[in-house]
This record gives structure tokens, C-alpha cells and sequence, in this order.
């Protein structure tokens, strides 16, 4: 899989992929930022005016929920649409999808009604889209929630068959699975959850990746998440007890950073069941 990862990594400049985001307004600014980092191209548009002619010229489509409200429900169904018509990749952030009906239920009308390429949740989220979860912490993951490795990757595989899908669970240890495969990552930093919009700026990774080779949607979730998490390892080995804001600061660097080396060098990475 390595030579798959890193032939991802080498074209994303290249190509130079534009990233449709229908995203939250909490993260905005880093899940565009996070996009340039890593050689992307980020749109940022979700007036429903204008949602279909971004998604025709758009290699990727992420729609993240984190601030749904009902004008926002009705741009995100209109670009999916689209998407599932012309065969655009489209990545679904659930943020706090077990919070509220409303949340709930617009998930089970996009799933039903959209052709979904990958997701990428937390294990609360991922749970609750299975309806698994009774337990909801906002956007965060609940400790109830939290399962064993083994657990945790049969609940990816599950959800992965289930919609023909690619599931990636974010959390200690990563799990990604396509329904036929299951890989683990360990990279990553305790400091991460600590910083607002890592889960959005992973999604928003995911989806550039994921617009750069659409043949390889599994390959590209695994680097999405471990670009994430490696830099995140570097980021604390330069900020150490500088405080959050300097972690912040040097993730971006290390993502801008990012290349062949330090993936082969640093990738933390297992194929199980």
C-alpha cells in the first residue's frame, strides 16, 4: 500500500485538485487552510444557488454538518445530488449526528438519497449512524462509546459493507476500512482533541486526497489520516510546553511540510482482520 500512499502524496500538487466544502463556519478558515497545505484547492461556497456549478467543476465534494441548519440541509442535498449525477467522490463529515433528531435524520436522508464515498467520524458518530449509540458528547467521541481495537474495526467494516462505502474512525488509533480491508494508524498526539477543527481539517484532507486519485479512495482516506497524525507527533516534538497556540501554528507547518520521506520514515500503520 506505501507506493499507493506515496503516489498520492506526489500528485496532489500537481493536479492541484479543487475541493467543493460545504463545511461548518467553527472551521471554515483552517479546513480551507489545511486544503492549500497539502497542495489543494479549497471552494468554500454553499449558497444553493450555486452549489451544482462548483460540484461540475470540482474533483472532491465534503459536506460536514458541524453547523446544520435548514438553508445549509438544502445546499448539501442539491450538491450531493449533483455529485451522485456526474460521479463526483463526496465525503461526509457526521459531526454530533447522534445529538439531535434533526441531525439524525438529515444523515439518513443523505445516505438514502446520495451516493456517499467515504466517511469520516468519530467512534460516537460512527455508532449512531449504525444505531449503536445512545450516548452523544456534542461533537466529541463518549467514553462510553469508546471501544477495544478489534471492536472498533469490526463496527468500520460493518458500516463499510452495510453502505458500499469507505468508513474511517478517528480517535487514539485510527481504523479505516473499505468493507474488504481493515488498517490501523498510531500515529498522533494527545494534543490534537485540543485544538478546534482537527476532526473538520482530517475531512477536509480526506476529501483532497481523495480528489486526487478517485480509483483509490481507500489509499487516500489512509493518507488523509496519517498525514493528519504524523503531523501532529511533529508538531508537539517543536511546540512541547509552548501552549496550544503554538501547536496550532506548527501542525500547518508540518501538513505544508509533508512529503515522501516523512511518510515512509514516520507511518505508524497495520493491516488487521
Amino acid at each position: 500500500m506505501i507506493n499507493d500512499l506515496v503516489n498520492i502524496l506526489n500528485s496532489i500538487k500537481e493536479k492541484n485538485p479543487l475541493i467543493h466544502q460545504i463545511t461548518n463556519y467553527v472551521t471554515v478558515n483552517d479546513c480551507a487552510n489545511v486544503t492549500l497545505a497539502v497542495g489543494a484547492s479549497p471552494a468554500m461556497a454553499d449558497d444553493e444557488n450555486e452549489v451544482e456549478d462548483f460540484v461540475n467543476i470540482a474533483s472532491s465534494l465534503l459536506i460536514n454538518i458541524g453547523t446544520l441548519n435548514d438553508d445549509i440541509k438544502k445546499s448539501m442535498i442539491k450538491a450531493s445530488k449533483r455529485a451522485k449525477e456526474i460521479g463526483v467522490p463526496v465525503v461526509l463529515d457526521p459531526v454530533g449526528v447522534g445529538a439531535s433528531k434533526f441531525r439524525k435524520d438529515f444523515i439518513e436522508e443523505l445516505l438514502k438519497d446520495s451516493k456517499i464515498s467515504c466517511i469520516r467520524g468519530n467512534i460516537s458518530e460512527i455508532k449512531s449512524i449504525l444505531n449503536q449509540s445512545s450516548n452523544t458528547k456534542g461533537a466529541d467521541a463518549s467514553k462510553e462509546d469508546i471501544e477495544n481495537i478489534k471492536n472498533t474495526a469490526i463496527i468500520a467494516k460493518t458500516l463499510a459493507n452495510s453502505l458500499n462505502l469507505v468508513v474511517a474512525i478517528t480517535g487514539e488509533t485510527d481504523v479505516i476500512s473499505d468493507g474488504k480491508r481493515v488498517v490501523t494508524i498510531k500515529n498522533g498526539s494527545h494534543l490534537l482533541p485540543q485544538i478546534t477543527g482537527t476532526g473538520c481539517m482530517c475531512s477536509s484532507l480526506v476529501a483532497s486526497f481523495c480528489g486526487t486519485n478517485k480509483e483509490k479512495l481507500f489509499e487516500a482516506t489512509v493518507l488523509a489520516l496519517l498525514v493528519m497524525g504524523i503531523s501532529g507527533e511533529i508538531a508537539y516534538d517543536k511546540s512541547q510546553n509552548l501552549g496550544l497556540g503554538t501547536f496550532h501554528k506548527e501542525l500547518f507547518n508540518a501538513i505544508g511540510n509533508f512529503d515522501e520521506q516523512t511518510l515512509k520514515e514516520k507511518a505508524n500503520l497495520e493491516n488487521i482482520l
